[in-house]
């Protein structure tokens, strides 16, 4: 116990370790270390240093595009509480997708009324699709968008559509409402999306459920590739995000996520 009047010792470099990831723990977007010295007025040798031992314990995991909380930190033991759990649970599941096909993977989810693109991990031999036409304006058009609509309940996505002109991004684009929403009410728990958005490109994506969330899993490939089977590609994406839904928190849902 400190005596009264008696300074606590205090230790600086671990509070300046602290603040590193609780900054991060309460990010959106994966922050590189220019970032955080900006933020916390560090020097960038002193925070790479300090960013560099906690990444060695596992507080802190790098990315090409800057640091997400590692599998050490508190909040990876339960239900995510905060941005930073989900962003690094998230970008977990793109690397997993990646590794797995060698392609790029993407997750987008439903918020605020709009379909939001979350997260993108590119496979070095299969560049992402440009996204010459945000998210929020082709759901309708893209295999993420089209598993969020398909997941929301029949209100929801009904509202989305009356708000969203189908606009006819490639020939190959569902602009009928009556045929789209036929789609998505009697899909197969997996969506596709053959050159609707872009010409040359076939996406496949499943869903991610978890309470308070309704997002999708999905992945980009040169259409026509030999080796691609969508079939197969979406099992294996669902396996990837029935543990992304469980890690955020379906369990609680009593029931499994796909």
């Amino acid at each position: 116990m400190t005596s009264p009047g008696r300074e606590q010792t205090l230790i600086g470099s671990v509070q300046r370790a602290l603040s590193l990831v609780d900054i991060v723990a309460n990010a959106s977007r994966p922050l590189p270390v220019k970032a955080l010295a900006a933020t916390t007025g560090l020097t960038p040798g002193t925070t790479y240093n300090l960013v560099r031992t906690l990444v060695h314990e596992g507080y802190l995991q790098s990315e090409p595009d800057g640091v997400v909380l590692g599998s050490r930190f508190p909040g990876f033991t339960g239900a995510p509480d905060g941005p930073g759990v989900f962003v690094a649970r998230v970008r977990e599941a793109l690397n997993a997708v990646t590794d797995m096909t060698g392609v790029t993977a993407y997750l987008s989810r439903f918020a605020d009324g709009e379909v939001h693109l979350v997260d993108i991990v590119d496979a070095r031999r299969s560049p992402r699709v440009e996204l010459w036409v945000g998210l929020q304006d082709s759901a309708h058009a893209t295999a993420l968008g089209k598993r969020i609509l398909a997941d929301l309940p029949r209100e929801d996505r009904l509202d989305y559509l009356s708000r969203h002109p189908l606009g006819e991004l490639t020939p190959h684009t569902i602009s009928d409402r009556r045929a789209l929403l036929s789609q998505l009410e009697h899909g197969a728990g997996w969506t596709l999306d053959r050159e609707e958005y872009a010409i040359g490109h076939t996406c496949i994506a499943v869903p991610v459920i978890a309470p308070g969330l309704t997002a999708s899993l999905a992945v980009s490939i040169p259409t026509g590739h030999q080796a691609a089977q969508p079939e197969e590609i979406a099992r294996q994406l669902r396996g990837v995000a029935s543990r992304l839904s469980l890690q955020l928190g379906a369990a609680r849902l009593g029931r499994s996520p796909i």
